[in-house]
């Protein structure tokens, strides 16, 4: 038994996934994705202050805040050692965090071209910069 995820498509709840597909319109072909129907995609947060994890820059680590959106997954980056730094957005990140400009961030600078490039490790949300003002690690 697959259990319908869209109430508003059928109204049922249990269904076998024979009729889960036919109730929804889709093809045979995708029944496979009907087995297990669970819900994917970002992690629901209602409000920043309910994030509780702390994380703090490591070894070769830098803090900066976004001065510059560039597109694509390039962001420009006023880092606390006082460089500048093209940033690239990992790609664990790329579709799940979104970074706007004033974000405080953790940059992992590149082996090569250390002071001009690098890649975005960790966003901070607005309380958590908070706290790191309060604890005075970020100082920009």
């Amino acid at each position: 038994m697959a259990v319908c995820s869209r109430k508003d498509y059928c109204g049922v709840v249990d269904l076998s996934v024979r009729m889960a597909a036919t109730c929804l319109k889709a093809s045979p072909n995708i029944l496979f994705k009907l087995k297990e129907a669970t819900c994917l995609g970002k992690k629901k947060v209602l409000s920043e202050g309910a994030i509780s994890e702390m994380v703090y820059p490591g070894q070769g680590e830098v803090l900066g805040v976004v001065t510059k959106l560039l597109g694509f997954d390039r962001i420009m980056v006023k880092c606390q050692d006082g460089a500048e730094r093209l940033c690239r957005i990992r790609g664990k990140m790329k579709r799940r965090v979104w970074i706007r400009e004033n974000d405080i961030v953790i940059v992992s600078p590149w082996e090569f071209q250390t002071d001009k490039r690098g890649d975005v490790v960790w966003r901070y949300t607005h309380g958590q910069a908070d706290n790191l003002r309060r604890k005075g690690i970020l100082k920009i």
